[in-house]
């Protein structure tokens, strides 16, 4: 008889779960953060999304709740005007970071409408738990903070920013940054919802003044007080960028194609 075979096989590298977590394969987890979420898009049809920012903190009773519901009027428009154009991929899909307050207001918004729509959560100590209007399929938490950036940037074809604290300011700058320096190499609209809110909590004339950013660069946002208006400007921009009889001949390219090159950051 032949001798038993005593020795246990060792677990392949892919389904080490303890090499897995470990700082070794750092890059296969944030290589993981890229992948999957592009898997996902690229099964649900999702071509380009319109990113909400905003506090978390601005609830529906609140003392800012107008910014809750006008947020969630404004998905709700966009979602609607979105969901008519006449594209079998899915365009400009509302995507905000997940969580309460102007996020979930967002997705509310979207849900509404009877649309798809995302939401980018980050997993963090006090557990930021996805809200309950996040369509399923394309609700997704990260790890890395960069990668979750990555994300909103990388599929954006407008920004929709409310009045918000740290992480909103953070979020805002960094796009404004990658536009003002053109390492974001498509065309974004970018629009700052409240202007009385926005014009207390950053001096953009100031800037200007002092010499820190151009007079020009003031062009890279518009400020809007009302969701009609706020939709308005959108409509205006992302069709002179994205809606032209040219770019609506072309069947519209998936996430695996070389068209995502047109949204390369760096």
């Amino acid at each position: 008889m032949p001798p038993a075979n005593n020795f246990n096989r060792e677990l392949l590298a892919y389904k080490n779960e303890a090499f897995l977590d470990s700082a070794a394969a750092r890059s296969i987890r944030i290589l993981s953060e890229y992948l999957e979420p592009l898997d996902r898009f690229r099964r649900q049809r999702v071509r380009d999304t319109i990113v909400f920012f905003g506090s978390a903190r601005v609830t529906e009773e609140g003392p800012m709740s107008r910014y809750y519901d006008e947020a969630r009027e404004l998905s709700r428009l966009i979602t609607e005007w979105s969901d008519s154009l006449p594209q079998p991929a899915r365009r400009f899909v509302v995507c905000t970071g997940g969580g309460p307050g102007i996020m979930e207001a967002a997705n509310r918004g979207a849900q509404d409408a009877g649309g798809k729509t995302i939401g980018l959560n980050i997993g963090l100590p006090f557990e930021q738990q996805p809200n309950p209007y996040i369509t399923p399929e394309l609700s997704l938490e990260f790890h890395y903070f960069f990668m979750r950036k990555f994300w909103f940037a990388y599929l954006a074809k407008a920004l929709v920013v409310f009045p918000g604290g740290f992480g909103t300011l953070d979020e805002l700058t960094e796009l404004l940054t990658l536009t003002q320096t053109r390492k974001l190499e498509k065309k974004i609209v970018i629009l700052l919802y409240g202007s009385s809110f926005w014009k207390e909590v950053l001096n953009f004339d100031a800037l200007v003044r002092h010499g820190m950013i151009s007079a020009e660069d003031l062009n890279l946002f518009q400020m809007a007080d009302d969701p009609q208006s706020a939709l308005d400007i959108l409509k205006e921009g992302l069709t002179k960028f994205y809606l032209q009889p040219d770019q609506l001949a072309a069947p519209p390219p998936m996430l695996d194609t070389p068209d995502i090159a047109r949204s390369r950051i760096g």
